[in-house]
């Protein structure tokens, strides 16, 4: 990676800027350490943008995210917008990036951190080496399909269609496959085929994609068992791919595993390197102001955009090496235990900078 990289950051509401700020700062870190050249563009979207300029994605914001090589975002909504129309709420931010930047594929990594079992609500022996990747479709499925809701005699009725094309399902399983193969070989594809059209339809185009991967193992679940095994045996994961309503439950599900949703990052990938990356957790503005927030989830999808965006790899994993070393000692309060000295959102971020090591490009 000799090019610059531009990097679109949208901090959004509540925490988001004070998150963003610190995932910033790791980055910078990463650039003046390993020889990288990143250039930050900071753009406006969710609630904010819709108190200041009256819609939640501002036409500017979405073409010069476009323009990016990946997008960095805090997180967006609260209360204060629950009350709005639909097209004013913050959340319509995040539906009209995935779409207007082709974003196909939500990755999802669920890891527990060392010191963190005691977070967790099931027993230590049953979370121990958890290491998982959700990989959730992001396009297609009941949330994208036709929606009606009219009234009749016996009244009002309502229905979503759930609907998949066969390059939606190719795209995303052979995605799975293909980080799979760099991981630990593993892949679990869930659907409900026992019931569902479209679910059949999936388990028939993962049986002829995996042909491609006679070196990766791979297993169909149906989806209810599939919540099930998550916390009954969740070590025995590696990489989880299904369609988009499944993906969203399983993957909020998979996140008691860690103890808390402040751990989690995400990916949301297009076509080639761009991708947009933010935390699981939302813009929590009770807290918002207050130096207390957990800038880990939005460092660790630093760490991920590295990765899958600039193929800096040694760079992601010191980013997340350093995030391991400082939760030995020091933790936020959301994750504190007694033996952990308490540190703010600011010093959390100072002391993964000081942890982070020199790394060479690629």
């Amino acid at each position: 990676m000799n090019q610059t990289k531009k990097i679109a950051v949208i901090p959004g509401d509540g925490i988001g800027p004070e998150i963003v700020a610190e995932a910033v700062k790791v980055l910078k870190a990463v650039e003046s350490q390993c020889g990288y050249s990143f250039e930050f563009s900071y753009l406006t979207a969710g609630g904010i943008a819709v108190d200041q300029l009256g819609t939640p994605l501002p036409e500017e914001t979405l073409e010069e995210s476009k323009q990016a090589d990946a997008v960095l975002l805090g997180a967006v909504g609260g209360p204060k917008w629950d009350r709005h129309p639909v097209h004013l709420r913050p959340e319509q931010a995040l539906l009209g990036l995935r779409k207007g930047l082709g974003l196909f594929s939500n990755l999802r990594p669920v890891v527990l951190f060392e010191g963190m079992e005691k977070s967790s609500s099931l027993k230590p022996e049953v979370i121990a080496g958890v290491d998982l990747l959700v990989v959730r479709e992001l396009t297609g499925g009941i949330y994208f399909g036709e929606k009606k809701r009219s009234k009749t005699e016996q009244g009002e009725v309502a229905s979503d269609l759930l609907i998949y094309h066969e390059y939606e399902i190719e795209r995303i399983v052979r995605q799975a496959f293909e980080i799979a193969r760099k991981r630990k070989k593993r892949v679990t594809s869930v659907d409900k085929a026992n019931i569902l059209e479209s679910s059949r339809l999936w388990r028939s185009i993962v049986d002829r994609i995996a042909e491609d991967y006679p070196d990766v193992e791979y297993e169909h679940m149906l989806v209810d068992n599939c919540a099930m095994q998550i916390v009954r045996r969740p070590a025995d994961f590696d990489v989880i791919v299904t369609e988009n309503m499944f993906g969203d439950i399983l993957s909020d599900e998979a996140a008691i595993l860690t103890g808390s949703i402040g751990m989690l990052p995400s990916a949301s990938l297009a076509d080639g390197s761009f991708g947009l990356y933010e935390p699981v957790h939302g813009s929590a503005p009770d807290i918002a102001g207050k130096g207390i927030a957990n800038p880990a989830a939005t460092i660790l999808s630093a760490a991920m955009m590295l990765r899958y965006s600039f193929d800096a790899l040694e760079a992601a994993d010191q980013v997340e090496n350093a995030v391991k070393n400082v939760l030995r000692t020091y933790r936020t309060v959301d994750i504190a235990e007694p033996e952990h000295q308490q540190v703010g959102t600011e010093e959390f971020g100072d002391l993964v900078v000081d942890r982070l090591q020199s790394c060479k490009k690629p």
